[in-house]
């Protein structure tokens, strides 16, 4: 299991003393406002720097109601609009133990990636390949499956599709596997 999530993105910078907008990777903010400091990877790159928070709030839209995958932050050092506008684009990441609460049901994508994806069907039973993402599709998600024999499927990630998943075993039971043909 991963140790440490991106947790968020930073967007836009917001007013003139360095605030940013912060779009939260889980569509929950809750947890963001409490964290203190994090590791700030920016795009395209492997480095991670650690950064401060100096301050959290919530981010209300010109309607006046919450935004809620949005939250305001200021980060220590970062004083002005321009500032903040180098900063567009990276990802917030921190501890596990840090990520938005789970449901019942509900995993961290990070715990999905490398599960085997295995059929149900016992007379055709075996690992089909892998989950390789879960990537966001225009009605849902979509879990991008590397195939051992070769190529990549995108398959919506819907209970129609996928049965029982099981992190201690590392596999995911693919009900529907005329969809990778």
């Amino acid at each position: 299991m991963t140790d440490s999530f991106t947790l968020a993105v930073i967007g836009s910078p917001f007013g003139l003393k360095g605030h940013v907008k912060v779009k939260s990777l889980s569509g929950e903010t809750a947890h963001l406002a409490s964290l203190k400091s994090v590791m700030l990877r920016h795009k395209n790159t492997d480095n991670e720097k650690p950064i401060n928070i100096e301050e959290s709030a919530p981010c209300i839209s010109q309607k006046g109601q919450d935004e809620l995958s949005w939250i305001l932050m200021k980060f220590e050092g970062i004083d002005s609009p321009e500032a903040a506008k180098n900063l567009t684009g990276a990802e917030l990441i921190a501890d596990r133990s840090l990520a938005a609460p789970l449901k019942q049901g509900e995993y961290y994508i990070e715990d999905l990636k490398g599960l085997n994806v295995v059929t149900s069907d016992a007379a055709n039973a075996g690992v089909l390949g892998f989950i390789n993402d879960i990537i966001e599709g225009g009605n849902g998600n979509l879990a991008e499956i590397r195939l051992i024999t070769g190529g990549i499927r995108l398959v919506p990630f819907r209970n129609e599709f996928f049965g029982d998943i099981s992190l201690e075993h590392g596999s995911i039971i693919l009900l529907e596997t005329w969809i990778l043909e």
